[in-house]
């Protein structure tokens, strides 16, 4: 049986900042997926729209709470690797989940 880890490796100088919010937001707007804030009822504190694209994050999380969230969304959409900036894409393959 397999399980899917999930290894985040930061480097020592990324902190959850409004910075590091917005280049995992780039990742998934060089994607062609839009990212909105908006208030309803979400179990994990966001919602896909796959067919268009789109993300739905709550709009009452803080910004670490926004980061979380993103890096728990970001290796389950489909994410053009090509598309990716190469800053973006350096950023990318850290968040990708490792097979045992």
């Amino acid at each position: 049986m397999s399980a899917t880890v999930y290894i985040f490796n930061f480097d020592g100088d990324m902190k959850l900042t409004q910075g590091y919010l917005d280049k995992l937001q780039q990742i998934l707007s060089e994607s062609e997926y839009s990212v909105r804030y908006e208030r309803g009822t979400f179990q994990s504190g966001w919602c896909l729209l796959e067919q268009k694209r789109i993300v739905v994050l709550n709009k009452f999380l803080d910004t670490e709470g926004r980061i979380n969230t993103l890096l728990d969304l970001i290796p389950q959409v489909k994410i053009d690797f090509d598309k990716l900036t190469l800053e973006s894409q350096k950023l990318y393959s850290q968040l990708l989940p490792v097979e045992n």
